[in-house]
């Protein structure tokens, strides 16, 4: 059966998938991890014209390194989640002063990078060297639970019997793997979604096990969206906005003027601070140099 499902979901990938940038020919590992740090969380619209910046600005992982942090920091605009810039820019000075300016191909060595987990250590692997490897995002665990679970969704962290029945589905030849790892994401993303499943274009509806049970309704624990509007990650956004708009260090008085709740405001620049995306001096606050 596994192997059924596979070879449909290649089939379907070959003709129906999204042309992404970071998909096409001649694309460099450095590029793909790129592309893996600015998808975690952030859908992938909102990450093509970043990624081409960062691309264009630092085609390799040198280039990056070179530039103090707060570059990275600005140059992430409002991707969300700043935190990733840095963690890309110390992945970037990692790998120019212990790997010679290359991706490591190895997948320890990967996973060792700083800001580097499994998931993205998988994924550099798969995608940049064409290795067999799980790769586990949230798409490929809603794709392999609803198909061989027959389950809405996966747990909220990955179990082993989880990580067990994904490796059935693994095919052996490692470029074919890398490939499946590929389509069974992008068959979560555009196809098999969390809320809306297009289970009528779906390649392997006839064998999808949650639908032949009647799409049993998820019995977990709620799964409840992620806000936004008003919280402390919109008031850091705000923060944070100011001083990429800044070269100069903006003055204490006038960087509270970002957001209207004082206390808030006073909470976010804190966590700024203690998480290394701007800096306190005698003239006021900015990115890190």
């Amino acid at each position: 059966m596994t192997t059924a499902v596979v070879s449909a979901v290649l089939r379907w990938y070959g003709s129906e998938a999204r042309d992404l940038p970071w998909r096409r020919p001649g694309t460099t590992p450095w590029q793909i991890m790129i592309s893996e740090f600015m998808l975690q969380q952030t859908p992938v619209a909102r990450v093509l014209e970043p990624w081409q910046r960062w691309v264009d600005r630092w085609p390799v992982p040198a280039a990056l390194a070179a530039e103090p942090s707060g570059e990275a920091v600005r140059a992430w605009g409002r991707l969300g989640y700043p935190r990733r810039a840095l963690r890309l820019h110390r992945a970037a000075v990692a790998i120019d002063h212990d790997h010679d300016g290359e991706v490591p191909a190895d997948l320890a060595a990967l996973r060792a990078l700083p800001g580097v987990g499994d998931y993205t250590a998988a994924a550099v692997a798969s995608f940049g060297f064409g290795q067999r490897h799980l790769v586990l995002d949230t798409n490929v665990r809603r794709v392999i639970t609803r198909i061989g679970a027959g389950l809405q969704y996966p747990a909220t962290s990955l179990s082993a019997a989880e990580r067990a029945l994904a490796e059935t589905f693994l095919p052996r030849p490692a470029p074919r793997a890398a490939r499946w790892a590929a389509a069974s994401m992008e068959l979560g993303a555009v196809v098999c979604t969390a809320r809306s499943p297009r289970c009528d274009v779906c390649p392997v509806r006839s064998r999808c096990a949650w639908r032949a049970a009647g799409y049993p309704a998820w019995a977990g624990p709620p799964r409840r969206g992620q806000t936004y509007t008003g919280t402390d990650r919109q008031c850091r956004g705000a923060v944070l906005a100011v001083l990429r708009e800044r070269d100069d260090p903006v003055p204490a008085e006038e960087l509270a003027t970002a957001w209207p709740d004082q206390d808030q405001y006073r909470r976010a620049l804190a966590g700024l601070i203690t998480d290394g995306l701007i800096t306190e001096g005698s003239f006021g606050y900015a990115l890190p140099s």
